[in-house]
C-alpha cells in the first residue's frame, strides 16, 4: 500500500492513540473533531497576507536576510520507500510561508496564535520536516525549493490592547521565535516508525488517554 501522510498527522494524532491514526489511515475511521473556530483562520489568513514580500527582518531578528515569497502553497513528496517496509507513502499538505535567503537557500516559517509551549513545538517540527522534505524531495510537477536550511515556529500571543476611536480596537501580540533543528534523518527514522504500525496486522492498543477509544471500548462491552 502507499499511504498518504498529512503532515498535521504525524503531530498530536499520531502522539495522542496510534489506534486512531491507525484507523484513520487503514479503516478511514476518524475521531469526531471539533471544527477550528473560524477567527484563527482570519488571523492566520492575514498575518500571511501582510507578510508577503516582505523582508525577514520584519518577520524577526533571528532570521537571516531573505524575502517572504511563497505563502499557502501545497506540496507533496516523491514516494518514501524504506528498507524493510512493504508499504510505501507519501508526504502531502500546505505549509503557511516559505522564505527565499539570499544565500540561495529557503526556511520554512509556521504561524501559530497563541502561547509558545515547547512541548507541542517538538511536535510542530514533524510537520516542518514533513514540508522541509516534500520541498527538497517533490512529487512531478510539485513545488520544489532546495535546500532548506530554516525551519521554524513564529508565535503571535496578544499581550496589550489599544483604541484609537470608538469603532474599532487593535492587539497588540507577543512575537517569539522558536528555531526546530532541520534533522531528515532523524525524520525519516520516525517515518520509519509510522510505516511500522501502519503494516500492523491489527489495530495496536489504545492509548490510556484516549477519549475516542475509551468511548468506544465503553460501548462495545456493554
Amino acid at each position: 500500500m502507499n499511504f498518504r501522510l498529512s503532515p498535521s498527522d504525524l503531530t498530536f494524532l499520531y502522539d495522542r492513540c496510534k489506534r486512531c491514526f491507525y484507523w484513520r489511515m487503514i479503516n478511514g475511521i476518524s475521531q469526531p473533531s471539533i471544527p477550528l473556530p473560524s477567527i484563527f483562520s482570519q488571523i492566520a489568513s492575514l498575518l500571511k497576507n501582510y507578510y508577503d514580500g516582505k523582508h525577514t527582518s520584519e518577520l524577526h531578528i533571528a532570521l537571516p536576510p531573505g524575502i517572504v515569497s511563497y505563502g499557502e502553497q501545497w506540496v507533496r513528496s516523491e514516494v518514501i520507500q524504506l528498507p524493510n517496509h512493504s508499504a510505501t507513502c507519501y508526504l502531502s499538505g500546505r505549509f503557511d510561508i516559505a522564505v527565499s535567503f539570499e544565500d540561495a537557500t529557503y526556511g520554512v516559517i509556521d504561524f501559530k496564535t497563541g502561547n509558545p509551549n515547547m512541548e507541542w513545538s517538538s511536535l510542530y517540527g514533524r510537520q516542518l520536516h514533513a514540508y522541509a522534505y516534500s520541498l527538497e524531495h517533490p512529487a512531478p510537477n510539485a513545488l520544489a525549493l532546495s535546500p532548506i536550511t530554516r525551519l521554524g515556529l513564529l508565535y503571535f500571543y496578544p499581550s496589550t490592547i489599544s483604541q484609537q476611536c470608538i469603532e474599532r480596537l487593535s492587539y497588540e501580540a507577543e512575537i517569539t521565535w522558536i528555531e526546530v533543528e532541520k534533522n531528515e534523518q532523524s525524520f525519516l527514522e520516525f517515518i520509519d516508525e509510522v510505516l511500522d504500525v501502519l503494516e500492523l496486522s491489527e489495530a495496536p492498543e489504545a492509548s490510556p488517554n484516549c477519549q475516542w477509544c475509551n468511548y468506544i471500548d465503553r460501548l462495545t462491552s456493554v
